[in-house]
């Protein structure tokens, strides 16, 4: 018979207590890594989507809501964005900025492999361009692929004329961000346009007006206001857009005819617009 049964549970429930402890402890620890951890990948990540830093080599670590910055950059301003960018991120309390402005430092040069952001950048122009090719007046006698490697756009395909291959090398070129656009398109009519692909244009009113009230004003405004936003060389964010049974009304600020112009014609281009009214367009 056991003498010490008072005794033996004492210690058994003081070892169990200090195992559940040690258990807690651990995966309070266990928890605060993942934090910090996740925390680091995403400042990480937002550096790498950045343009002004994804070249710079720069590295993080974070401790209890802490972030400590360290690496090399050329320009106080690339300093203080990577400051703002940790602050930014949900959990990051405080900074410590150990990065070095060095004028002499040479960000890495991009490489035959991209990277990260480059890919996403590049992927981003993909999809605008296509959309604005899509929702195109001559997109039907378009059939485009379009590759974007380091912001510089190639289009391959065809296209029924050469003023609708200019037409889609024009789009891609006022395309935010893009640098260059190699334009490949061939032209064939549409008598050789495969089965199953979109009807040829027409130049039937009655054709044109049916497939004009198939487009929806809501659907018209709303792709006209993706395609400014899409665009470069015009302020999207700045231009006010509504339609009225296929008439589209601008209104805002531009900073000069050019812009005025492309604006106007940007709108035109756009698949269910019958016509463009611009007279609250305004510059100086």
């Amino acid at each position: 018979m056991n003498k010490h049964p008072r005794h033996f549970f004492l210690v058994s429930a003081l070892a169990m207590a200090l195992a559940t402890s040690s258990l807690g402890v651990l995966a309070d620890t266990a928890s605060a890594e993942v934090n910090n951890a996740r925390h680091e990948t995403r400042i990480l990540t937002t550096y790498e989507l950045n343009p002004y830093l994804r070249a710079h080599d720069l590295n993080v670590t974070v401790v209890d809501g802490k972030a400590t910055l360290s690496g090399n950059v050329a320009e106080e301003v690339n300093k203080a964005l990577a400051k703002e960018i940790a602050l930014g991120v949900e959990g990051v309390r405080s900074v410590e900025n150990n990065i070095v402005v060095d004028e002499d430092y040479q960000p890495a040069k991009p490489g035959a492999e991209r990277g990260f952001g480059e890919r996403i950048d590049d992927a981003s122009i993909t999809a605008a361009v296509k959309a604005k090719l899509l929702w195109s007046k001559n997109a039907e006698g378009l059939a485009t692929e379009v590759e974007t490697r380091n912001s510089r756009v190639t289009l391959r395909g065809t296209a029924n004329s050469a003023v609708d291959s200019e037409l889609a090398e024009r789009l891609a070129e006022n395309t935010r961000n893009v640098l260059s656009v190699d334009n490949q398109l061939k032209i064939e009519p549409t008598k050789n346009r495969s089965e199953g692909a979109a009807p040829a244009k027409s130049n039937d009113k009655s054709s044109m007006t049916e497939a004009g009230e198939s487009i929806s004003d809501a659907w018209v405004t709303a792709k006209v206001k993706s395609t400014l936003l899409y665009s470069s060389n015009v302020s999207g964010t700045d231009i006010e857009v509504s339609t009225d049974k296929g008439v589209v009304s601008l209104k805002g600020n531009v900073s000069d005819g050019s812009e005025h112009a492309l604006a106007i014609e940007l709108a035109k281009n756009v698949r269910g617009v019958t016509s463009v009214q611009a007279t609250e367009l305004t510059y100086q």
